[in-house]
């Protein structure tokens, strides 16, 4: 594992996100109207300006923004950036209506189309995976109870030192990336591996910001999921553990108490029984 230590850098982490938000997002918001575009950018210059004149911002404060500007589009930071900073706020609003369960931030490392391991399953994993053992069960069900057999449960989480498969090298394609089918129950089995915490990286643009700033970098030790069903809302979110120092302090500001596990001894690791409420689609 020390090789990855060696080769992974943020520059690189973040020219792969960037490149996988070009090919799997960017053309969706192309329809936003002129009207909503115009409201939006003039509130937010507005808000700048507004900062500006508050606090008296210099010429040497302005030009260190720009040139930090200038690196975080460098560094292919501005999917960690956004995601790590502002995405959490457009999650709340997004979905401030929902009646099932919590929902979180995506974060910049989710890639579509992982392995399908059925209702019951093991993710991808190296034969020497560092990690407790975790066998997590559940069942997908709609906001009136109804079971949602066929659920799709997308899973996706770091590796014990905090690297993402597709994101860091010298890690298998699909590594702890896989998806899961609900049986004609709603209920599923996945066998996977606790992570750990980690910091997001610092040796670009975003680390820079952190450094200047005397804050922190980590993140809690997290699980990622995506769970759809015909019918119902897509519901993003990360399952977070009790006990982890950062739980409060998040960086990304994603943690909510619903979203908290309560992992139970099992074997040689740990089991968890968390399952998941989806409100219908919105006519």
């Amino acid at each position: 594992m020390t090789a990855i230590h060696e080769t992974a850098t943020a520059a690189a982490s973040g020219a792969n996100a960037t490149e996988r938000f070009k090919s799997d997002k960017f053309a969706g918001v192309a329809g936003t109207p002129k009207e909503r575009v115009s409201l939006l950018a003039r509130e937010v210059l507005e808000a700048v300006h507004g900062t500006i004149r508050k606090h008296k911002v210099t010429y040497d404060e302005y030009n260190a923004l720009k040139s930090w500007l200038i690196g975080v589009g460098e560094d292919g930071e501005w999917p960690l950036f956004l995601d790590v900073w502002v995405e959490h706020v457009v999650e709340e609003v997004a979905t401030e209506h929902r009646e099932g369960n919590k929902g979180t931030i995506e974060g910049p490392y989710y890639v579509p189309d992982a392995p399908g391991q059925g209702a019951r399953g093991s993710v991808p994993m190296r034969d020497d995976e560092p990690g407790t053992p975790l066998t997590w069960t559940g069942k997908v069900t709609s906001t009136d109870g109804t079971a949602l057999g066929g659920a799709k449960v997308e899973l996706w989480h770091a590796d014990a030192e905090g690297f993402y498969s597709q994101f860091a090298p010298n890690i298998p394609e699909w590594n702890l990336r896989a998806s899961f089918t609900a049986d004609a129950g709603g209920e599923f089995e996945i066998h996977t591996v606790r992570p750990a915490p980690y910091q997001i990286p610092t040796d670009g643009a975003c680390g820079k910001l952190i450094a200047a700033a005397g804050w922190h970098a980590w993140r809690p030790a997290h699980l990622h999921v995506k769970v759809s069903a015909p019918g119902h809302e897509l519901l993003t979110a990360q399952l977070y553990f009790p006990g982890d120092e950062h739980n409060d302090d998040d960086i990304a500001s994603a943690v909510k108490p619903e979203l908290v596990l309560d992992p139970r001894p099992s074997g040689d690791g740990e089991a968890i029984q968390y399952g998941f409420v989806l409100d219908p689609e919105r006519s």
